[in-house]
Order: C-alpha cells, then structure tokens, then sequence
C-alpha cells in the first residue's frame, strides 16, 4: 500500500456539531445527569463519549424523571412526543437538526393547505418517524419504486414529496422520478431535502472512488449516512467497507492495495479517521494525501439557555 487518499470533506457536519454541543452544554450548565432521547447522533464512540460526561440515552419519556432536563436528539421527534414531553414539564432542548426541522415545518405548512404527502425514506430510522409523526394521517412512507406504484394517498390533486435528508442521492431521485411518472402534478421540494452534508460527502466519495482501490468508511452500523457512503462507492466497482472504529479494519481489504481512499459519515469524529489512518500505516501506508474539495462553513446556532455563566464552552469531541 502506498498511499491514502482522504476525501474532502468528510465527517462531522454542522447538524452534528451542533447537537453535540447541544448536550455538552447542557451537562457543564446543569451538571448530571442529562436526559436524552434516542442517540444523539449515530455514532458509537460519541454516544459512549457523552455517556461518561452523565448523558443517559432513553427512548421512552416514562424513563426521565420529573424536572429533568431532556435533549431530543439531532434526527427530530414526532408531535406525539413533543407534546408529552411539554406536558410533562422537562426543561427541553431540542438538538433536531435545523435541515430536518425545515422539513417538519414544510409538512406543517403544507397540510394546513390540504395537501397529502410521500415520504422517500428508510422505515423505523428515527427521522423518517419524526418527519411522519408530525401528522396524524395522510403522510405515506415510500422506501423504493415498487412502494410507489403501490401507494394509494386519499387523493391526488394536492400531493407533495418529502425526504429524508440521509439518503443516497441517486437512489432518491430515482424514487422521485417513480412518483413523478405516477402523479405527474406532484408537488416537488422547495430544494432538495436530502442535506447538503450528505450531498458534500457522496460526490467527494464518487470522485474518490475512481481515484483509490479499495474505499474504507468510518462510521456506525446505525448511521445511514454513513451506509450510503459505502454503497455510493461500490456502485462505482470500487469495493467498500465500513468501521466503526480501527480496530474493525481487516487486513485484507487492504492487501495489495496501491491506494486506499479514507472517508468518514456526517457523524463520526475526525479522532476515529486518524486512528484508521495509524493503522493503516502499520498495514504498510507510507504517504497520506487529502483529495481537493469543497470547504464547509455551515455553522447552526444553539437553542437560547446554554450560554455558561463563565463564557466559557465545554471540551468538545472533534
């Protein structure tokens, strides 16, 4: 193995760096423990990371004791929750990610106009049921061509299309495409809802990807972003594998190999790459080149109530 080329850019995105903080702050202000639901984001050594600082993960709300704070975490909650966590009268901050929560308030807008909606996304990921938890009704999830054509919404004149921002790019529009030839009178994002994080990640990989033998992701089984890094790649005839931390690498994937491409998904920390980078100099690496690409400067600001008393801000996982 000669060289390692790393895509740019890769890892944490502003939705992730900003639900972080979210809890970091929450814990240095208010101490331990902090209350949030599902994983923050998904990433096992992150999750671990907050573990130890006092975050306690929970799904169900009957699990947050009365008066305790409450994060809820950066993929969004249904209206349901919300609401009952209002009610049950937690100090909340919400960490959704301000991308997805462009999302909920276009499907709020639009039911109040009548419309029916398709969603394109995976079933049971946490954000495709915030998105669809935002209605009662009339939000049908479609997760390929062959949902579409079954898909029966109450009616037609006013339909519109959502997504969830994780996606493969192709494969959404490939699916958009579907509805399209279905109910021609479709009602079409303002703009993209796939995130331009994930955008940003899966063009440096198509690019990367013709220039490496063999591309390792860094992120967790659970990230979908992460997973459609590894498939975006082995749809370009480049074999690709996914590790959630370096020990996961294998030898072989490696072996023989003149260059290997390095990336990371949206929610996995920069710490985790150079570690895989380490170890893949132990593999024989002997340089390590970063490709040309774009420069993020997304920056979301933070829910009023974190700013600490000193001015000061809390460690913070990179």
């Amino acid at each position: 193995m000669q060289e390692i080329v790393l895509a740019e850019p890769r890892g944490f995105c502003a939705g992730v760096d900003r639900a972080i903080e979210i809890v970091e702050r929450a814990l240095a202000k208010f101490g331990r423990p902090i209350y949030v639901r599902h994983e923050i984001v998904h990433n096992t050594y992150v999750v671990n990371d907050l573990k130890e600082k006092g975050a306690i993960f929970i799904e169900d709300l009957d699990d947050v004791p009365a008066g305790a704070t409450l994060v809820f975490s950066a993929h969004g909650v249904s209206k349901a929750v919300q609401d009952e966590a209002a009610r049950r009268g937690f100090q909340i901050f919400d960490a959704t990610c301000p991308l997805v929560s462009k999302v909920h308030v276009e499907v709020a807008k639009l039911h109040k106009e009548g419309y029916e909606f398709l969603m394109i996304g995976h079933k049971g990921h946490p954000e495709v049921e915030g998105t669809m938890g935002q209605l009662d009704s009339g939000i049908h999830l479609v997760e390929d061509e062959a949902d579409v054509a079954r898909v029966q919404p109450a009616q037609t004149e006013k339909l519109a299309v959502v997504t969830q921002t994780t996606l493969s790019v192709d494969d959404a529009a490939g699916i958009l495409a579907a509805v399209k030839q279905r109910f021609p009178s479709v009602r079409e994002p303002k703009q993209q809802d796939i995130c331009y994080a994930t955008q940003n990640r899966q063009d440096a990989v198509k690019e990367l990807s013709q220039a490496v033998d063999v591309v390792i992701v860094v992120g967790s089984p659970t990230s979908s972003n992460s997973n459609r890094l590894r498939e975006v790649a082995i749809k370009r005839g480049t074999p690709s594998y996914m590790v959630d931390n370096a020990d996961e690498l294998q030898p072989e994937w490696v072996s023989g190999m003149g260059r290997v491409g390095l990336t990371a998904g949206a929610s996995a920390p920069e710490l985790l790459v150079q570690q895989v980078i380490d170890r893949l100099k132990t593999l024989g690496a002997i340089a390590v080149r970063r490709m040309d690409g774009l420069e993020e400067t997304v920056k979301f600001p933070l829910p009023k109530g974190l700013k600490l008393d000193d001015g000061s801000a809390p460690e913070h996982i990179k």
